[in-house]
């Protein structure tokens, strides 16, 4: 079964947005990760990006690029075949509003981070250092 999900790589002035995953979360507990969702049946996935910043932050992003598509094999049970989670990465520019956790149940902490920071931080994947410094230092008026 794939699970396809939007994340959004948030960024201003030189920093990242991450959301501290709850530890009541099925999957990726107590992991510093990006902010997004589920893609609902019909939904286009811009729509996703904006609905999902609408619900966790109080945001509505008004500047956005898509960047890219990755696909990973979660790890699959004994007596469960392999599920597969699509996540279709946008950069999120622009916004209006200020940031605000408004689901604790899903997020226990938000915080801005420099590069820095973020690479300190129990990650929810592995790769996330190497896109944060990607981006990070590819536009420094981000």
């Amino acid at each position: 079964m794939a699970h396809e999900v939007v994340a959004a790589l948030i960024i201003r002035s030189g920093k990242i947005l991450l959301g501290e995953r709850s530890a009541t979360r099925a999957f990726y507990p107590n992991v510093w990760d990006l902010f997004g969702g589920h893609v609902e049946p019909g939904e286009q996935h811009h729509q996703t990006l904006v609905r999902e910043l609408q619900e966790e932050l109080d945001i509505t992003p008004t500047e956005w690029t898509y960047l890219e598509t990755i696909s990973q094999v979660l790890d699959a049970s004994l007596d469960q075949p392999s599920d597969s989670l699509i996540v279709h990465l946008y950069l999120v520019r622009d916004w209006s509003s200020t940031p605000v956790n408004r689901q604790p149940d899903e997020h226990s902490a938000i915080g801005w981070f420099s590069l820095a920071q973020a690479v300190q931080l129990h990650l929810a994947d592995p790769s996330y250092p190497v896109l944060f410094a990607q981006y990070l230092t590819s536009d420094p008026d981000l």
